[in-house]
């Protein structure tokens, strides 16, 4: 693809896990920013700034749109990644609403932590919940009376999706609990699993949907009810007296700012909204490409006895160790043959290192730009290997 055109040959990129590369017209929208209007939004009034507002707010709708949810409902935050916003939430949840905090037991640290710190700090009991093979969670084995809930609807290390979200949310609701997903894994590849549920608040990363380095925090207004804002700062208010101040989010049209304190990354931003437009026009055989590619890489590893796949079926994301081979060394082979993949446990050490008991694992997660040869390469490559 002509969009990932600086790719040098014979390099095989195999991370888009952690970060996805970007097309050239997110770059090209980057370098546009700051070439011609760099400026700090919201806060001027020259023709530089109205363009960057302009773009911004056009970000927050392309958000909306892409997700399938209320403007009406819905309030689209920017920060700095999936990690941060969940923080960010949690720190200024009102405790006495609640009475537990939920996880499940293969989140990536992002929620898994976090929850951690939320029940120290609050005393609230945490629980963790186990998911099945196919991703869901029984949702007749927990209790979610007025539980704060914090789960992944993607698997960083396997892919496996929450396939009963709808079932949790409805469960969470009625229970009185809010939920809070972590999408970071799903938004690029596999984003129809969380399209139109109305989740209490969904946190991604850009960086992982072929855009620059951003958090997005995606929240129902009425999370703002259950809320105490205790981190502020310029560009969260209207006016300020010694002692007291008063926030931009009480109205609708400003609610946003309610997660937004400082300065943000406009540029990034901006290149957020350009991902989304691509992503938009990218051709259906664009995504059949990696269909295929997902198909042909995950047989492969599935053909060998001596792969050991975590995975339970075909995913761009899949983790896996070679018997008798230490997954860093052969990281270390790979890269030497220009072919980029993650070893470790992901950030997901519970699950993965604790309770599965595996040895640190390989990670091949494919994005849009792969080609067939690349996965021809790779095959070729971990075929010597192995033998």
């Amino acid at each position: 693809m002509n969009d990932f055109d600086y790719l040098g040959k014979g390099e095989v990129y195999l991370d888009s896990a952690c970060q996805s590369l970007r097309p050239r017209p997110v770059i090209d929208a980057i370098n546009k920013y700051y070439t011609e209007h760099n400026s700090c939004g919201e806060r001027v009034k020259y023709k530089w700034g109205v363009e960057t507002d302009e773009k911004v707010e056009a970000t927050r709708e392309k958000v909306l749109r892409f997700l399938k949810l209320s403007g009406r409902k819905y309030t689209v935050s920017f920060t700095l990644n999936t990690t941060y916003g969940i923080n960010l939430i949690l720190s200024q949840l009102d405790d006495r609403k609640f009475k537990k905090v939920m996880t499940s037991e293969i989140e990536h640290n992002s929620p898994f932590l976090s929850t951690i710190a939320f029940s120290e700090r609050t005393g609230l009991p945490r629980e963790v919940m186990a998911r099945n093979e196919d991703g869901s969670i029984d949702v007749d084995s927990y209790d979610f009376t007025k539980a704060v809930v914090v789960i992944n609807c993607a698997s960083n290390f396997d892919g496996r999706k929450l396939v009963n979200i709808k079932e949790i949310v409805k469960a969470v609701h009625k229970a009185g609990g809010i939920i809070i997903i972590d999408a970071a894994q799903a938004m690029a590849h596999s984003s129809d699993i969380i399209r139109g549920v109305e989740v209490d608040a969904i946190c991604f990363s850009a960086h992982k949907l072929y855009a620059p380095s951003l958090g997005v925090i995606v929240w129902r207004d009425e999370l703002a009810e259950k809320m105490n804002v205790g981190f502020v700062g310029g560009g969260m208010v209207d006016d300020v007296n010694k002692e007291s101040y008063l926030l931009s989010a009480e109205g609708k049209e400003h609610r946003y700012t309610r997660f937004e304190a400082g300065l943000q990354a406009w540029g990034e931003i901006v290149g957020l909204g350009a991902a989304l437009d691509w992503l938009d026009k990218l051709p259906k055989s664009v995504w059949k490409n990696l269909e295929d590619n997902t198909k042909e890489l995950h047989d492969f590893l599935s053909s060998s006895n001596k792969v050991h796949l975590v995975n339970k079926a075909a995913n761009p994301t899949m983790s896996f160790y070679v018997e008798s081979l230490d997954s860093h060394l052969l990281g270390s082979a790979l890269s030497r043959e220009n072919i980029m993949a993650r070893t470790g446990y992901f950030c997901a050490h519970y699950f993965l290192d604790h309770v599965s008991k595996f040895p640190p694992l390989i990670r091949f997660s494919l994005g849009l730009h792969n080609l067939p040869e690349d996965i021809e390469k790779v095959k070729k490559i971990m075929e010597k290997i192995i033998r």
